[in-house]
């Protein structure tokens, strides 16, 4: 899945090392990261981030024209023999709400289904709606509730706050079915050169 791709509104390519200031645009705010395991990024965090990201296959920048929107985490997960995949996705607030996260998750899925995963997974805190109901209208499906099982931060005296987490999957045998059930914005075209 190394080369990008587009859908009908975006592209959606490898991060490059000047992103840090697209980055920097939504890492910075404190509602597009509530739900993330870091808090907000300064633009030196974010220039570092751009040049990690950039070196890292995991990690996939949605754009608008020319104007990088979010991000998209596809991780192969151990053991690799299980084909077994973790999306994950963080977007600008200023796009909330018009469909970019769910049509390039779906196409990103699309690939990655169509290059042999067997299953791909999310996990999501259940006091992020618009995080879960994403989830679903892509087709995986709630597998439980995970009660207290991640941390990220501490209290005021060191101990570690708790969270829930929801985990959530589809299958490949699930796929061709859930994605033409929930998908609106047609299929993936290679990106041009």
């Amino acid at each position: 899945m190394d080369a990008g791709f587009l859908t009908p509104r975006l592209s959606v390519r490898r991060f490059l090392p000047t992103d840090g200031p697209g980055l920097h645009a939504y890492l910075s705010r404190p509602e597009a990261v509530a739900f993330e395991p870091y808090p907000v990024q300064s633009a030196d965090a974010c220039e570092r981030l751009a040049a990690e990201r950039a070196r890292d296959p995991d990690f996939w920048a949605v754009c608008l024209g020319d104007v990088l929107i979010g991000n998209l985490y596809l991780h192969p997960e151990e053991p690799v023999a299980w084909r077994t995949w973790e999306l994950g996705y963080v977007f600008h607030p200023d796009h909330w709400g018009r469909g970019y996260a769910h049509e390039s998750a779906a196409a990103l899925l699309d690939r990655c289904f169509a290059q042999g995963a067997h299953r791909v997974v999310a996990h999501c805190d259940p006091a992020n709606p618009a995080s879960w109901r994403l989830l679903e209208r892509l087709g995986l499906r709630r597998e439980g509730h995970l009660r207290q099982n991640a941390s990220f931060a501490s209290d005021a005296e060191g101990r570690p706050v708790w969270k829930d987490t929801y985990p959530y999957a589809v299958l490949a045998s699930e796929w061709p079915q859930s994605a033409d059930r929930v998908r609106t914005h047609g299929h993936a075209a290679p990106l041009s050169p």
